[in-house]
């Protein structure tokens, strides 16, 4: 705490004792919003100063990135003033406001600063206001804006790349999940983030909920006894998903205003298509990592809390669809993890598209399982309640002993301010719920059951699967970490 104060304070004597291009335009903004906003506004309950405001850059505007945009505009602490997509405009995109449903919406660069900026005005109370940037290269936008923060919501390959550049710039560094492409990279990044001590937050918004202080507190109260095993139901992707079991055979023009090959990052080349951009680029094991990429860091958080784990010691996966470029829909992972604090050893299986474990014996006959299942000596937890039902009426909630959150995005900018870690902080947390949840699709490829000793990063009985920890990139990109 108080190396974070005086961190702030030094970064407010330099902003006053140097006029940056971001401080210049900042004090234009003021000085108009001075003239024109009546001072009761300007200094009313909640009003932060502008040298006070944590700065704030979107990397990655589609869908997730708008609305987490959004979102953190809203909190008088903090001002956004820059995005950057390698998409100037378009359509095509799920809707980033998820209460509208699945229709698309435009997204891009130009709509989100757009947005930021119709979002100012209104806050301001003036016809028009102009004060976020946009760039189309990230390495631009570090370059050139001297902000304190940055969101990553781009697809999955370029997640490393981003955040390791930012966190070598001392930014802090919000990341959507999963944090990082493959396992080596997770590892790298919460490495980095440690020795730079900066605040950091993975998008699993799930970890900030009161689902997850109940599942936590009835763990804690031994209310099911001591878990033995876990098993994650999960149906399968919400979007369409390939037309074909290979890349599609036609070549069709880059869109005006993408920058392909920017798009691409560190990623192995080869020519757009829309079956890549702007949505489905999860289903590819080029760029995305699938569905446990996709939920892993959702579904997982909790287990890991409330369970305590660590690094698992094996994992296997069971598949017949498996093909070279798409990832399958319908496939089981098992990871077993060794006793820890007094708590059994556990096995946790996730089962994909449809698949399903034998029921629990707790489960009244003739009720369907769904979500997460914790299952204890003397009990079953099904998503936050104990089953049977009967069973959980006559326990009622557990002891209230957790703090509560905050809120996700307010963990994050609390802790950019000097407040205490995020509840998944790269470092305490979801760097190595990020490296076992990727740890699924290394066996899906390897196709056999793998050994890990997780402190080494090592598959310790197939030293050629060891190879899927990373992948080799493009020409021309390279790691901050491994520079």
């Amino acid at each position: 705490m108080q190396r974070s104060n005086r961190v702030l304070r030094a970064r407010s004597v330099l902003r006053s004792a140097s006029i940056s291009r971001r401080g210049f335009l900042g004090g234009i903004a003021a000085a108009a919003a001075t003239a024109i906003v009546p001072r009761h506004v300007l200094g009313g309950a909640g009003y932060v100063p502008p040298s006070e405001k944590t700065t704030l850059a979107g990397i990655g505007v589609g869908g997730q990135g708008i609305q987490n945009m959004i979102r953190f505009q809203q909190f008088p602490e903090v001002q956004v003033v820059a995005v950057c997509d390698v998409n100037r405009e378009s359509g095509g995109y799920l809707s980033w406001n998820w209460s509208q449903g699945k229709e698309t919406r435009l997204a891009g660069r130009e709509p989100a600063r757009r947005v930021i900026d119709e979002a100012y005005a209104q806050q301001k109370g003036v016809g028009k206001y102009r004060g976020c940037q946009a760039y189309a290269d990230y390495r631009e936008l570090l370059e050139k804006e001297d902000v304190d923060a940055v969101m990553v919501a781009t697809p999955d390959h370029c997640h490393a790349m981003i955040t390791l550049a930012a966190i070598a710039r001392g930014k802090h560094v919000y990341c959507e999940k999963p944090l990082t492409y493959s396992v080596y990279e997770a590892r790298q990044v919460a490495e980095a983030a440690r020795r730079a001590k900066v605040a950091t937050q993975l998008g699993n918004q799930g970890q900030a909920s009161e689902e997850d202080r109940l599942v936590r507190e009835f763990i804690l109260a031994g209310a099911i006894g001591p878990v033995h095993e876990v098993k994650i139901l999960w149906g399968g992707a919400f979007w369409a998903g390939p037309e074909w079991d290979g890349r599609p055979p036609e070549t069709p023009p880059v869109p005006n205003g993408l920058d392909w090959d920017l798009w691409l990052g560190p990623a192995p080349a080869r020519p757009y298509h829309p079956a890549y951009h702007p949505w489905r680029w999860r289903d590819w094991w080029d760029f995305g990592t699938g569905q446990i990429g996709d939920m892993g860091c959702h579904k997982l958080s909790t287990v890991f809390k409330a369970l305590k784990l660590a690094h698992p010691t094996s994992v296997e996966a069971k598949c017949d669809d498996l093909n070279a470029e798409i990832y399958p829909r319908r496939f089981e992972l098992h990871y077993e993890f060794p006793a820890r604090d007094g708590m059994p050893p556990v096995k946790l299986s996730w089962y994909n598209g449809g698949l399903l474990p034998p029921p629990p014996k707790h489960l009244e006959p003739g009720r369907k399982m769904a979500g997460d299942l914790y299952i204890g000596e003397t009990g079953t937890l099904m998503g936050h309640r104990i089953v049977p039902e009967s069973r959980m009426q006559e326990y009622g909630p557990p002891p209230k002993v957790l703090p509560r959150s905050v809120g996700h995005d307010k963990e994050f900018v609390d802790a950019c301010r000097g407040g205490e870690p995020a509840g998944s902080d790269f470092v305490a947390h979801s760097g190595l719920l990020t490296e076992t949840a990727l740890l699924g699709n290394v066996a899906l490829r390897a196709g056999k059951r793998l050994v890990w000793y997780g402190p080494n990063l090592k598959i310790t009985n197939d030293a050629e699967a060891n190879a899927l920890l990373h992948r080799k990139y493009r020409e021309g990109w390279k790691l901050k970490a491994e520079s």
